[in-house]
């Protein structure tokens, strides 16, 4: 042990090598302990509404608007403050606007500069100057440190400031310099982003939304299901890829497939107009699109039915193969009585809403047809070759996980499952049973394996993994009895419909149960909290997404357009800053040109989940605690210099 604390020593002493250099390090590190801790953004279940998520992302959930009004207060308009926040928001398309408007562009120049350059003083007042410095642009990066920096030694310090803003109009850089700082202003006043799962599925632009994340400066991803079910399309499991196609089709997406991946659907489409030609397939309608032509929404809906009979069988081969899933009562294509257009279920007889079944082999049912094999090998290959589906994926596994611990708080996108005693549920996973953190720990495991593993075996278990996680009963991520996807297309009987929530969800005000969750994660005494997605929280009914006194936040509130009838808002997100947490609940986003032109923000009415009593510093985060055990060998290593056990490299 000796030998290894002398070995850390020695190299420790190559990167501080005197005892002046470790001591100045120290007073760094003390000092950025002291400063302000810095915010983070939680955002979940986004599924593809880029533009209200990019809206969002730009205004930090209404954190810019009360940066503005702290720093102008009563001295500045309502009017003028919201639209400095949209410039600030979109600060080539509002002065694009703008200059079509306004006489006098120098003065606006002038006024709107030193507006911005206040602004950015108090945004940056809570970080050190490397930080700041790393985050400014290249072009501009002293210009700007020199009108944010208070110049203690300048006499006239009014013309000082004044010359520099005049060159920089007289220049004709003045709407670069807005720009620069408008970005500025926007990637520091939220220092890191948590996106809370489900990324994917529904909205039109979930390709769009990870180009964004992955030019982010500082991000987390705790994977949701409809992110593992795109892992797992990408690693080239067929039910998964079954199970995405049949989504993009069912909300009139397949252009995402189609444009946003350059997956060729030619052959699905061709396949499913010639075997369903003269079949309305009135069962598969879309869902919530518009903008397509009567030829469009025929073709699409042909292919929503096609691509659904293929999941059905592909997902019957999957269970047969995996016996240890116990899936094997959600295979249902045997119960079929083909003759009678009629299926029986737990001993009760239903007839069904579509009854046309031309590639189904009442023998076989599961087996596909030679043209259904022949489509599944191509999407199987043209899945596993898309290379920006694949980088997206990739991203997705450096930067997620099925959860996360960070600042006392515990992220996940599901629920932990429990049993109805409100105990950790035991799960068998390929013979083995975990409970708790290591279920989810050996899920994630799994999916890692489903890419990266060299063992045939088990990369090809890591990939049924990933459509197990999506669907099954005991998968955090999905958390209910079943996912009743053939009885919603083919019943009318609601009562079949039915998926039941896993016990978890009766358990969120149950404080005994919620320490017990928060204590298996390493996270027991107060002040700790669960940040949790997947299940939309009913507002307009009145139900609070505040659970258990404040420990436990559910923010899906309805990001999503099709759930935004059901929750009555257009989503939740979480500010966590050195005063607090604040929940902002939305009203649903118009549109980018709306908030341009109109200067319409996203409403938000914010609630104060959390306010501490004394403000919070870097020193209270896991990054202090990084930085207090950095400075404790600092502190070792400076002894060691005075006692002469380490000799200065001077």
């Amino acid at each position: 042990m000796e030998e290894l604390k002398m070995k850390y020593l020695e190299r420790l002493s190559e990167l501080y090598p005197t005892i002046a250099s470790a001591s100045t390090e120290i007073i760094n590190l003390q000092a950025i302990l002291h400063l302000p801790k810095a915010t983070e953004h939680f955002l979940t279940d986004i599924h593809g509404e880029y533009e209200a998520f990019s809206h969002v992302l730009k205004n930090g959930s209404g954190s810019i608007r009360r940066k503005i009004d702290d720093v102008f207060g009563n001295t500045m308009s309502s009017r003028d403050k919201q639209s400095l926040a949209t410039l600030i928001y979109y600060p080539k398309e509002k002065m694009d606007r703008i200059r079509r408007e306004e006489p006098n562009m120098e003065d606006w120049y002038k006024i709107t500069l030193y507006r911005l350059i206040e602004v950015c003083k108090r945004t940056m007042s809570k970080y050190t100057r490397s930080k700041v410095r790393k985050a400014l642009p290249k072009d501009f990066a002293y210009v700007i440190e020199e009108l944010i920096t208070e110049k203690a030694d300048v006499l006239d310090k009014e013309y000082y400031y004044n010359s520099i803003i005049s060159t920089i109009i007289e220049t004709s850089r003045a709407e670069e310099f807005i720009v620069a700082l408008s970005e500025v202003i926007q990637r520091l006043t939220v220092d890191h982003l948590h996106i809370v799962g489900d990324i994917y599925d529904r909205g039109p632009g979930p390709h769009i939304i990870m180009d964004k994340l992955i030019r982010h400066h500082s991000v987390d991803i705790q994977w949701g299901n409809h992110d593992v079910l795109w892992m797992g399309a990408a690693a080239g499991q067929r039910g998964c890829i079954a199970n995405v196609i049949r989504i993009c089709a069912r909300y009139g997406n397949l252009d995402i497939l189609e444009d946003g991946y350059g997956i060729n659907l030619l052959p699905l489409a061709t396949y499913a107009l010639e075997t369903y030609a003269d079949d309305p397939c009135t069962c598969f309608a879309l869902k919530g699109s518009t903008g397509y032509t009567a030829r469009e929404k025929e073709m699409e809906v042909k292919m929503h039915k096609a691509i659904s009979i293929i999941q059905f069988k592909v997902e019957g081969q999957i269970i047969k193969k995996n016996p240890g899933f116990k899936l094997e009562k959600r295979n249902l294509l045997h119960h079929i009585d083909f003759e009678n257009g009629t299926i029986e279920l737990d001993g009760k007889v239903y007839e069904l809403l579509d009854k046309n079944f031309p590639t189904i082999d009442p023998r076989r049912p599961y087996a596909l047809t030679e043209e259904e094999e022949d489509i599944m090998d191509r999407l199987e290959r043209a899945f596993l070759g898309c290379q920006k589906l694949q980088e997206h994926m990739r991203f997705l596994l450096n930067k997620g996980g099925l959860y996360k611990v960070y600042n006392q708080n515990l992220l996940y996108h599901g629920c932990v499952p429990l049993n109805p005693d409100g105990s950790l549920k035991s799960v068998r996973i390929y013979g083995k049973v975990y409970k708790g953190k290591a279920l989810y720990e050996v899920l994630e495991s799994y999916v890692r394996k489903g890419f990266f593993a060299l063992d045939k075996k088990e990369k090809e278990r890591g990939k049924d993994m990933m459509w197990y996680i999506w669907l099954h009963e005991n998968s955090p991520l999905f958390g209910k009895d079943k996912m009743a996807t053939f009885e919603r297309y083919f019943l009318a009987e609601k009562e079949t419909h039915k998926e039941k929530k896993n016990p978890y969800y009766e358990f969120l005000e149950n404080e005994e149960v919620v320490d017990r969750i928060l204590a298996e994660f390493g996270l027991p005494g107060e002040g700790t909290h669960i940040v949790n997605g997947h299940v939309p929280v009913k507002s307009k009914a009145g139900e609070s997404p505040i659970k258990c006194q404040g420990k436990v936040l559910v923010i899906d509130g309805g990001f999503s357009k099709a759930y935004q009838k059901e929750t009555g808002i257009a989503g939740y997100t979480l500010i966590y800053n050195s005063y607090g947490l604040i929940l902002a609940a939305h009203e649903p986003f118009e549109s980018t040109e709306a908030a341009i032109e109109k200067e319409s923000d996203i409403h938000s009415d914010s609630t104060i989940v959390k306010r501490v009593i004394a403000r919070k510093t870097v020193g209270d985060t896991d990054i202090g605690r990084e930085l207090k055990k950095r400075i404790e060998d600092l502190t070792w290593l400076l002894e060691s210099y005075r006692e002469g056990i380490i000799a200065e490299k001077i």
